[in-house]
């Protein structure tokens, strides 16, 4: 039997029928598979991933292999993890699964130090977790690593710190920046899997609601748009100028959280950093204000300061947790304050999982080739990996763009044409 910490093998046929279900939504990735079966452009690569273990996962797991890689998966976050996938990729797939939801941190970091055990050569992160855990406990497997990528926005900002201290041992292209990426899966992928995650732990009607976005980057933008779309009055907090000035000139009111916090219904959390909701702002709150976080770690709801307020809390729903403050008014934290579209739902919808996981595949076959002669820092996914993946995303959708004329390439290429 496959080495894996799966929670339960029996769960491994209904995963599989999950796993052909979202394959029929990613035929880029299906095409890059072929290729990767023909080409074996990862033969005897080891690839450590650390990534939600989600149905996606398993066609981006299965492209590798196809490829000729030898991987090992974990999960990035606690709550992520959909076990009947973990357990068909082990039992159906052959592939290593070290994740169960609801693990607990200690076992968490278990599982990452399994994947680290088979001395990867490529890393797949996705929040930086397996990287930083390299960095530290595990530098001795450093000097075998090619290099590595990172998926999203939080561990990109983590590895661009960690390059300004001139720590970065090895290269890391950054797959969160690519226009494929960040365009989409940020945007129309976060803002309906947030809005599907928060429906499913609470049934609540968002027509009416004043919901509070917590950050206008990509992610926030996808949540208020779904959110307006479906009838809410949608409020933002921002600390970046210009993307509060967007956000006022796209139509939506724009707040400092310590006015936000009195006039919300629900709040949801998208800005990768810590403490945005936080001790002062609980007590200005509505009895039964809901609270969601949609940012990669659990730290943008300051959970243990509220507790700290609260006289009494309990389990209410499956993944929803009452705090109540002096006065009885009652506060709801989902999800333990992490990833409500994974702790709750089933993440990102795999048509634009499509996209995202074409460059982690050809981010790593591009890393075999180049890697080695790349300098220990962060880059960017290669323009011409986002162009392919975008003319096989359009191929698959049956829908043709124009070519520049003969013409019109010389005139933009020239300086000579005036007015």
């Amino acid at each position: 039997m496959t080495d894996h910490d799966a929670k339960d093998l029996s769960l491994a046929a209904a995963g599989r029928l999950r796993v052909e279900w979202a394959e029929h939504s990613m035929p880029v990735l299906r095409q890059i598979r072929e290729r990767f079966a023909k080409e074996q452009p990862l033969a005897g690569i080891r690839v450590g991933a650390c990534l939600h273990v989600t149905t996606e996962t398993a066609v981006l797991m299965t492209t590798l292999k196809a490829g000729g890689a030898r991987v090992a998966l974990c999960a990035s976050n606690p709550l992520s993890t959909q076990d009947d996938v973990a357990a068909a990729l082990v039992k159906e797939f052959d592939t290593p699964v070290f994740a169960q939801k609801g693990e607990d941190t200690a076992r968490y970091y278990r599982h990452i130090q399994a994947v680290l055990a088979i001395n990867p050569q490529i890393t797949m992160d996705d929040g930086a977790d397996l990287i930083t855990t390299l960095h530290g406990a595990e530098r001795q497997r450093l000097p075998g690593i090619i290099g590595g990528t990172e998926e999203t926005t939080t561990g990109v900002i983590r590895l661009r710190a960690m390059e300004r201290d001139g720590v970065l041992a090895y290269p890391i292209i950054a797959v969160n920046d690519a226009d494929t990426k960040h365009l989409f899966d940020n945007r129309y992928g976060t803002g309906q899997s947030t809005i599907d995650g928060i429906l499913r732990a609470t049934n609540t009607l968002l027509a009416g609601k004043i919901i509070v976005v917590s950050g206008y980057g990509m992610c926030g933008r996808g949540v208020a748009s779904r959110a307006r779309g479906m009838g809410a009055q949608v409020v933002i907090t921002e600390v970046d100028a210009l993307r509060a000035l967007e956000a006022v000139m796209e139509g939506y009111q724009v707040l400092p959280m310590s006015r936000a916090a009195e006039v919300g219904d629900l709040f949801v959390t998208v800005t990768g950093n810590t403490s945005v909701i936080r001790k002062e702002h609980f007590p200005r709150m509505k009895d039964g204000a809901i609270l969601a976080n949609s940012g990669h770690f659990n730290v943008e709801i300051d959970l243990e300061a509220l507790g700290a307020l609260s006289r009494s809390r309990r389990a209410v729903r499956p993944f929803v947790e009452e705090f109540v403050l002096p006065g009885d008014r009652r506060i709801y934290v989902l999800g333990e304050g992490r990833l409500i579209n994974l702790a709750a739902a089933e993440g990102h919808p795999a048509a634009v999982m499509d996209m995202s996981f074409a460059n982690q595949a050809l981010s790593a076959e591009h890393l075999v080739k180049q890697g080695r002669a790349l300098e220990k820092r962060v880059y960017g996914v290669p323009r011409e990996i986002d162009r392919e993946i975008a003319r096989l995303k359009l191929a698959s959708m049956d829908i043709q763009v124009d070519e520049m004329t003969p013409d019109q390439e010389t005139y933009l290429s020239s300086w000579t044409h005036g007015t």
